[in-house]
């Protein structure tokens, strides 16, 4: 059951200027991992730190969180066990919180069923599983339907779209897959891209760390570096780029940057003749340094509702590879920031354009970062802070 939400902001219009009358009000985000300075959690750190400046009240309830000052942190329990558990665990435990809490609003970045504002930034389940069977065999494909998790997440997200007053996708394709897998109204969705930080992620970088960080890893300076950016490899395409490598005929080097299997990936990479092409960098604090090295990035996502290693590549100056399964396709135009392939499983086709990419280097990266200034993170925060005061937005009856 929804609480009731007291209406807290008015908005007028005076010659096409918005006016608000800010009141302060109790916030609460609902993160199951909260790290304020943490690279995932970028967006919802600076929407917070905005949010303060207007002495709104903020509260996060998290289940592993660090210290933020002026934030007020609750510690939620779950169930260690497995993923399942957990996920379940912390969407009761947090709805239990919030009924002692009473705050005005409730904005959820988890699958939790009890929130004012969903952020749909893992974008949909339904769509990654039918996505991922593209790549699985029959019997991983038909385990869909048995495992736990996966029916755990479906019912949640379910529920999410049937009952959340106001959904933010990060992306168009995330707000069709919304509408045409769970039949909600479209006015209920607000698309709000994910925003970069212009000045951590920028071209200037390449004066600093360029010639540092190939140095370091032996690559010269005129050999062409390919950089993927991302987690969870199987989901990322990995396998994809390695297999593309054997297409590429130009002497390259590939950095891979991010936690996975790596020794399944190094077997799948000798396995296409690319072993002395790649180096597994691993997990990457300052992974903007990467970006200052490489010439171009490339992600042949399964799937991505919005990828940020994309975004932050394209405000680094380099141009990007992915495929039309990543939400941020929306700011490709193919032969100027880079491309966004039709086909994520085409390895020859991710051949061509990779030795396109390089050929047009210069001039593409230069567009990739004139695109990627359109979309600062202050942007973004502001965007999801004008929806959070918005009257009218979330029903009075929750």
């Amino acid at each position: 059951m929804l609480m009731q939400i007291p209406n807290r902001t008015t908005l007028r219009k005076n010659e096409g200027t918005i006016l608000s009358e800010k009141k302060s009000m109790k916030i609460a985000f609902l993160k199951k991992s909260f790290k304020a300075f943490g690279g995932a959690e970028n967006y919802l750190a600076t929407l917070i730190m905005n949010l303060k400046r207007e002495n709104h009240e903020i509260h996060v309830l998290s289940s592993n969180w660090s210290k933020s000052p002026g934030v007020i942190c609750h510690s939620i329990d779950t169930i260690p066990f497995n993923s399942t558990l957990s996920t379940l665990s912390f969407n009761r435990n947090v709805a239990r919180a919030l009924k002692t809490l009473r705050p005005d609003r409730i904005i959820s970045f988890e699958r939790t069923t009890c929130q004012d504002i969903y952020r749909a930034g893992d974008g949909c389940h339904r769509e990654w599983l039918r996505l991922r069977g593209m790549v699985e065999g029959r019997l991983k494909r038909l385990s869909f339907n048995i495992n736990p998790l996966h029916r755990t997440l479906l019912s949640i997200e379910k529920e999410i779209f049937s009952k959340t007053p106001v959904i933010v996708a990060n992306s168009n394709m995330v707000k069709k897959q919304i509408i045409n897998l769970y039949r909600v109204p479209e006015e209920k969705i607000r698309v709000i891209y994910n925003g970069v930080d212009l000045k951590r992620f920028s071209p200037e970088n390449r004066a600093i760390w360029r010639d540092k960080l190939r140095t370091g890893y032996s690559i010269p300076s005129d050999i062409p570096l390919i950089l993927f950016v991302g987690s969870n490899y199987e989901r990322k395409g990995l396998s994809i780029l390695l297999s593309s490598l054997s297409g590429i005929d130009r002497e390259i080097k590939l950095i891979v940057a991010g936690r996975g299997n790596t020794a399944k990936f190094q077997r799948i990479a000798e396995r296409h003749g690319a072993t002395k092409r790649v180096i597994f960098a691993g997990p990457q604090r300052e992974i903007e340094r990467f970006y200052a090295a490489a010439d171009i990035f490339v992600l042949p996502t399964i799937y991505d509702p919005f990828s940020n290693a994309t975004l932050e590549a394209m405000a680094s100056g380099l141009p990007v590879i992915t495929t039309m399964n990543n939400g941020v396709a929306e700011l490709i135009k193919n032969r100027e920031e880079g491309f966004a392939l039709q086909d994520m499983l085409d390895s020859g086709e991710l051949s061509e354009k990779i030795n396109l990419a390089i050929s047009g280097a210069p001039f593409m990266g230069a567009l990739a970062r004139k695109k990627a200034e359109a979309q600062p993170i202050e942007k973004a925060a502001s965007e999801f802070m004008d929806l959070i005061r918005e009257e009218g937005d979330v029903p009075p009856k929750r």
